[in-house]
């Protein structure tokens, strides 16, 4: 999956490092990352790289490493971040240097499994910095404490940490087949398992009953925890559960939520060689009759 990134570890422990050039900068706009291609393979550009193009750093924001590997944050945002920490990029300097700005979801599809980790784990962070520029109980501007990953009103005391929410994965078989489902309205228009986020008060099984139900109108039972993994483009923690079939197999979707759900043999399963999400995974661990489901 997506975090799998063995030998190489992520460590996001809070610090305030010295910069250097070979720092990796995360420059965001939006859902638009700033990238750099080098011999058709996409890389985030350097503190080196930004000087070199003349585009002006006004401070930049630590995250986290990868082994060795540092990685910073900036914007090209001019108010929707925090006072003083952006970057100007012309885009004919932009050019010049081989730099472009591309979507989060062409960037998934053109990266390596690594960097796609770093990106999607830096947009996580930039998303909770943009949408905390200001406290949300007196309306004073926050400010990032020097100690711990957090952000500070200075009127009222306010602490702010970085937001996770819980979300399920819900993987339902019946014997040899298994409920795929495809979204409504939404871009991605592939299969996908039943999902979504725990309310106040439930449990990650609870959640699992609620979503297959509202969604599907089937109900399940013997539900097993599988795996986690994080997934910063939305903010979430995702937990992945099998389940099974408890009672009648006839389904009634939610059309608000989905275009539509069914029954998918084993042997009929496709489209599963995208290694990075749960999802995907899930569905492959089926199609392979692991004892595990």
């Amino acid at each position: 999956m997506i975090q799998d990134i063995e030998p190489k570890r992520l460590c996001n422990q809070y610090q305030l490092p010295k910069q250097n050039r070979n720092d990796y900068i995360a420059v965001f706009s939006g859902n638009q990352i700033l990238i750099k291609e080098t011999n058709g393979r996409l890389e985030l550009p350097k503190r080196a790289d930004m000087e070199a193009a003349g585009c002006a750093l006004h401070a930049d924001t630590y995250l986290f490493c990868i082994d060795d590997d540092r990685y910073f944050l900036c914007s090209e945002d001019a108010e929707e971040w925090k006072t003083g920490n952006k970057v100007d990029i012309s885009n004919d300097r932009a050019a010049a240097a081989d730099f472009r700005r591309i979507s989060m979801r062409q960037f998934r599809e053109e990266a390596d499994h690594e960097l796609c980790f770093a990106v999607y784990t830096a947009y996580h962070l930039y998303q909770w910095y943009k949408n905390n520029r200001f406290c949300g109980c007196c309306g004073s501007r926050t400010v990032p404490d020097k100690k711990e990953r957090m952000l500070f009103c200075a009127k009222c005391g306010n602490q702010i940490y970085p937001s996770i929410a819980p979300a399920v994965i819900a993987a339902v078989t019946n014997g040899d087949s298994i409920l795929l489902t495809k979204y409504a309205n939404r871009e991605y228009k592939r299969y996908a398992l039943i999902a979504g986020f725990t309310e106040i008060g439930e449990t990650a099984e609870d959640t699992v009953r609620r979503e297959v139900m509202e969604e599907t109108g089937i109900r399940v039972k013997n539900i097993r925890y599988y795996k986690s993994q994080p997934w910063g483009i939305d903010g979430n923690l995702l937990l992945g559960y099998f389940a099974e079939l408890d009672g009648s197999d006839r389904i009634s979707i939610d059309e608000n939520e989905l275009s539509c759900a069914e029954w998918v043999r084993r042997d009929q399963l496709k489209d599963m060689d995208d290694s990075f999400s749960l999802t995907r995974e899930m569905m492959r661990v089926f199609y392979e009759k692991y004892d595990s489901v």
